[in-house]
């Protein structure tokens, strides 16, 4: 039996780490959030060059696919590899047959002299890597790419840097994808942003948002658990909430799955509907991935209450809304699943050798 869907979305994705399985052990073991990003993640990003970014989305867009996901808002950094880091994304992404939306994370925590900026010392004007990725940015989107505007987060922009990013999203007719409160050390972002976010924002976790600010919230409980930042309580929020995985792949019914027993831990009386109404809300961002067709292994995939007790799930078959048959019986039509996979490994190696 099996049965059919829309494509999925995934609401937040880091398409650039689907190179980090694997990868050395950082110098030193993160004891906390601030330590997990400073000795794994922006090492990676400042390691990030534009042949490894292209193999590492290709075969993240490749898994998403193999997941009904076909759709996907993602999310980029890496100080040296900025300029056409978005073109990138996209063209890896359209040879699958992903629709995506591409956003570069400006921030200011990298240095003009290329040192990574001292937390203790919040920085006070933008730099030129900041400018650079607002740059970028623009030249996607004003080039006709699908975009937003990304934000980093606010404990590490200057406020400079923040009002530019909003300045040039109103400029474009686009919103701001940003992280926001996702450790305590971003626990003023609320304060920070309250004055420039608009209903087409991102705001992504949301876990120390401490007060409403305007936009959707990308709520991802996989990777809040794996940094253990603590839980977002998404459903007391008046946003429309969303989901996304943070860059932990993009199989949105696992991600759903885990944002149900999440809700469940924290509210015994809670419905996996709730959750489901989440993963649905992704195609107000993304309405294409509506007229996509997913065929699944499963003839209850369309029922939360089924869905969410039922392990082993997967796609089968997915055409686009133009009715092109995008995987076949689990194999993708457009790339080889078996290069990819190769190319990516080789990357890899590249990477983990500049950690």
């Amino acid at each position: 039996m099996s049965a059919t869907t829309p494509g999925l979305v995934c609401a937040h994705h880091h398409l650039y780490s689907s190179l980090a399985r694997g990868m050395p052990a950082p110098p030193q073991n993160p004891n906390n959030f601030l330590s997990i990003l400073q000795q794994v993640w922006w090492r990676l990003d400042a390691a990030l060059d534009l042949e490894m970014l292209k193999w590492s989305a290709m075969l993240g867009a490749v898994e998403a696919l193999q997941s009904g996901t076909t759709a996907i808002i993602d999310h980029h950094e890496g100080p040296n590899a900025i300029e056409g880091s978005l073109q990138v994304i996209a063209d890896a992404c359209t040879q699958v047959g992903v629709r995506v939306v591409c956003a570069y994370g400006v921030t200011d925590r990298w240095q003009d002299n290329g040192a990574l900026w001292d937390s203790a010392l919040p920085p006070s004007e933008m730099t030129s890597a900041a400018a650079r990725g607002l740059a970028e940015c623009e030249r996607f989107i004003r080039g006709g790419g699908r975009g937003m505007v990304g934000i980093h987060a606010a404990f590490t922009c200057s406020d400079e840097t923040l009002q530019a990013a909003a300045d040039l999203a109103d400029a474009l007719d686009v919103g701001v994808h940003v992280h926001v409160g996702e450790g305590e050390i971003d626990s003023s972002a609320a304060a920070r942003l309250d004055h420039l976010t608009a209903s087409n924002w991102l705001l992504v976790h949301g876990v120390h948002l401490n007060q409403y600010l305007s936009g959707a919230l990308a709520h991802n409980p996989r990777s809040n658990m794996n940094n253990a930042v603590g839980y977002a309580f998404p459903a007391q929020r008046p946003n429309m909430v969303v989901l996304g995985t943070d860059g932990i792949g993009a199989d949105m019914l696992e991600e759903f799955r885990l944002a149900y027993v999440a809700h469940r831990a924290d509210d015994v009386t809670a419905s996996p509907e709730t959750a489901w109404q989440w993963l649905a809300n992704g195609w107000q961002l993304v309405p294409e991935a509506l007229s996509d067709e997913v065929t699944w292994n499963y003839d209850h995939v369309d029922s939360p209450w089924h869905v969410a007790f039922t392990p082993g799930i997967r796609a089968l078959d997915v055409r686009n809304g133009d009715g092109e048959l995008l995987l076949d019986n689990g194999v993708c039509t457009r790339v080889d699943i078996a290069e990819v996979r190769a190319k990516a490994a080789e990357q890899a190696v590249r990477l983990f050798s500049r950690l």
